[in-house]
């Protein structure tokens, strides 16, 4: 039997007309679809662990798909901050200025990042540790198009992608795809070792075609929830784990408190409102860029990709702050000083938090970009 499928929207933190428009014409849109769990929550990065709308979100054991005004990154690993975690499914929806040169650059950016594509050189990452129950979790970002109309075509495709590998199994044999047992029935053991790769066989015959729209009929029309909740605005870092290397530099460098470490002594959020509000200081410091402040004007430290374009940038620069000339370390220096003072605390300066970083960190020979950066800083 297939399974409803939860599609949750995360509303704007402010009442603009436009963005309510987007999010109810996107309910609208679903309301006639079978087997969908509709649940309106207010803003993600604003709930609060025991809210309503978080409890809500809790309760949802299978495949979600999140629409939310942030980036899917951002969207993702606070969700994860929150214990809800399920493998990464893939979205076909992406900027419209993205082309085939943005997924080349970002490809080539990853096997920088991973010791040039040699698996020896490769970093482990915290989320290598962990061990992800088997259901997908799509995010979806509702700043890139004014209208519902794509949002509602990726749900839907997203609902078939999840649905038919069950129906398959459930009405027979059908063509044999990539990932099946050779009979074209996806196995228990390859849906539940690879739920990211699940194939999409389609039911071999128009009769079965009928009883799989019966089969989804039967889960009845969809249904909406939406959470009453009022929560206010906040400011916390978020933990990309794909990145993270579980260096301790962000709990060195913080002075407020922010971090601690989990029975595994794996870094955490562990007290996020006590936070400053609008400082990002620690995401610069961040050596692998793992540290996200979703609110953040600087869409490198909200959680945008890395790369912008084809052309790749030194991480350094990107982090730091363009309009005044200073590097990331400086600029988050800077940052926290200007914090504990308005704690009512004495600066520190460069002294704390930074010598472990710059020990651990030896000098390189400058490459042909660093020389052409140079160049057009000089210029």
């Amino acid at each position: 039997m297939p399974q409803r499928i939860a599609v949750v929207i995360s509303q704007g933190q402010s009442s603009h007309p436009a963005k309510r428009q987007l999010e109810e014409e996107i309910v609208a849109g679903l309301l006639a679809e079978p087997g969908i769990d509709l649940v309106v929550i207010p803003h993600l990065y604003d709930l609060t662990p025991e809210g309503t709308g978080m409890l809500a979100l809790r309760s949802i054991s299978g495949p979600m798909i999140v629409l939310s005004w942030l980036y899917e990154r951002a969207a993702r690993w606070t969700l994860d901050r929150f214990g809800i975690r399920g493998r990464e499914g893939l979205t076909l929806l992406k900027p419209a200025e993205d082309d085939e040169e943005d997924d080349d650059a970002e490809d080539e950016a990853n096997d920088q990042a991973e010791g040039n594509g040699d698996p020896a050189a490769a970093k482990v990452r915290v989320i290598d540790q962990r061990e992800l129950p088997a259901r997908r979790i799509y995010c979806l970002d509702l700043r890139l198009y004014p209208t519902a109309q794509p949002y509602l075509e990726e749900i839907r495709r997203i609902v078939r992608e999840n649905r038919l590998p069950l129906l398959s199994l459930e009405l027979g044999p059908a063509p044999a795809a990539t990932g099946t047992d050779g009979t074209g029935t996806a196995s228990a053991a390859a849906m539940a070792a690879a739920p990211a790769a699940l194939p999409t066989t389609t039911p071999s015959t128009t009769a079965d075609s009928t009883v799989a729209e019966a089969a989804v009929e039967t889960l009845g029309p969809a249904q909406v929830r939406r959470i009453e909740e009022e929560p206010g605005r906040r400011w916390y870092p978020v933990i990309d784990y794909s990145r993270c290397t579980n260096c301790m530099e962000c709990i060195d460098f913080c002075l407020f408190g922010v971090y601690g470490v989990d029975k595994a002594e794996t870094i955490i959020v562990e007290q996020p409102d006590n936070c400053r509000k609008g400082c990002p200081a620690c995401s610069r410091v961040c050596p692998e860029n793992a540290i996200i402040f979703p609110q953040h004007k600087t869409p490198t430290i909200a959680g945008a990709p890395v790369v912008a374009g084809a052309l790749k940038i030194d991480l350094s620069k990107l982090f730091g702050a363009p309009e005044t000339g200073e590097t990331a370390e400086q600029a988050a220096i800077r940052e926290r000083d200007e914090q504990l003072i308005l704690a009512g605390r004495a600066p520190v300066g460069a002294s704390v938090g930074l010598p472990k970083r710059q020990a651990a960190t030896p000098p390189q020979p400058k490459d042909e970009l660093d020389a052409l950066l140079d160049a057009l800083d000089n210029f």
